[in-house]
């Protein structure tokens, strides 16, 4: 039986089996390290993997990512999902640039002030790059502390949260953190998973409290339900040849700065704006599709028409002078894509969806 203290058998465990050869854990810097734990924010290590190795090739150094057009900030992003992040760490960069002077800080209370890091990012960022010490409570490590200690709640729950917090800072070793914190996340992953946790594996599995009552699977406790809304949406999809008209989303809210098809509350309103726009035109439904958020379905109803024989910079102008009541979304500027040659930009996950379809149309047409 293995007695030594939980955080010494969980750094043990690490220098065996943990992860060392990640590509944000090489040549390890404080803005690889910020880069890779926004990315991997609700999303796995195996889908960030390539994502983080573009987007480190063309922004080399916090300068040249604060330097750069969101839309190309964007564009990188495009198909990681929750593009607040990426709006974040545009915004955090160009702090970054412009108040210190490009070199990421090394004071907690800098890092966590920056947009979109919280305590835990913070934590992470300066225990695992600089060796600070820092306790950490990311998805991973809050499974693993609910489960050893059977702790109950929801750690979504702020009093459950607190709770779990006292446990990270009591647990976390006064050497070694960057080893133990990044073990943690490693064993979270890997080992304790949702589903099917390898007890037989884990470095603290004897002490478990959830293992010994047989009863892993009851935690971390469940968010309680709720029913999930839903909503409707009609897109207009505008097409000139191999153009497609989109529209840029306002900052914030979904899909915020990215660029998107005309949307509106009802078929009524689009088309009242198509009998404007092109009267003589012909609406032609494509599949209907739901897109999911964490927080609602999206029901989406594309509509396509095709508007060879009218002036674009008509078409823009009647799309910039649209009215709020007749359309969901303000007066936007607009965008001419070229499905033969995409422009580098920012797009929604709908938006990609639509036009791989109607790319792949294209090419059916020429067959």
């Amino acid at each position: 039986m293995n007695t030594a203290p939980f955080s010494q058998r969980i750094i043990e465990w690490y220098r065996q089996f943990g992860r060392t050869t990640l590509p944000w854990q090489q040549a390890k810097t404080p803005y690889k390290v910020w880069i890779s734990e926004i990315m991997l924010q609700q999303t796995q290590v195996a889908t960030v993997i390539p994502y983080f190795e573009r987007f480190m090739a063309r922004f080399t150094t916090v300068t040249e990512l604060a330097n750069a057009d969101i839309d190309e900030v964007l564009h990188h992003w495009t198909g990681l999902g929750y593009y607040a992040r990426a709006r974040n760490l545009h915004k955090a960069a160009i702090t970054i640039r412009d108040k210190f002077a490009g070199t990421f800080p090394d004071k907690f209370d800098d890092v966590v002030a920056l947009p979109g890091v919280g305590r835990s990012t913070a934590g992470a960022i300066l225990s695992l790059a600089s060796g600070q010490h820092h306790a950490i409570l990311d998805g991973n490590v809050k499974r693993v502390l609910t489960r050893h200690q059977a702790v109950q709640g929801w750690p979504g729950n702020a009093k459950v949260e607190q709770t779990l917090w006292q446990l990270a800072e009591q647990l976390s070793p006064k050497q070694h953190i960057d080893q133990y914190n990044q073990a943690m996340m490693d064993i979270g992953a890997t080992l304790c998973t949702r589903s099917k946790p390898a007890c037989e594996r884990c470095p603290v599995a004897i002490d478990c409290q959830a293992q010994r009552q047989g009863r892993q699977k009851d935690f971390p406790n469940k968010k309680p339900k709720k029913a999930i809304p839903s909503k409707s949406g009609f897109l207009l999809v505008l097409r000139q040849q191999q153009q497609i008209l989109l529209q840029q989303r306002p900052p914030a809210g979904i899909w915020g700065g990215l660029w998107c098809f005309p949307e509106f509350s009802s078929a009524a309103a689009l088309e009242a704006r198509v009998a404007q726009l092109a009267p003589n035109a012909t609406l032609h439904a494509l599949p209907p599709f739901r897109h999911t958020f964490s927080h609602y379905h999206f029901d989406i109803e594309p509509m396509l028409i095709n508007v060879d024989d009218i002036d674009l910079s008509h078409i823009e102008a009647g799309l910039q002078g649209q009215q709020s009541d007749n359309n969901v979304m303000e007066p936007k500027p607009t965008l001419w894509y070229n499905l033969a040659q995409p422009s580098r930009v920012g797009l929604a996950a709908a938006t990609e969806r639509i036009i791989a379809s109607l790319q792949t149309a294209s090419i059916k047409e020429l067959e």
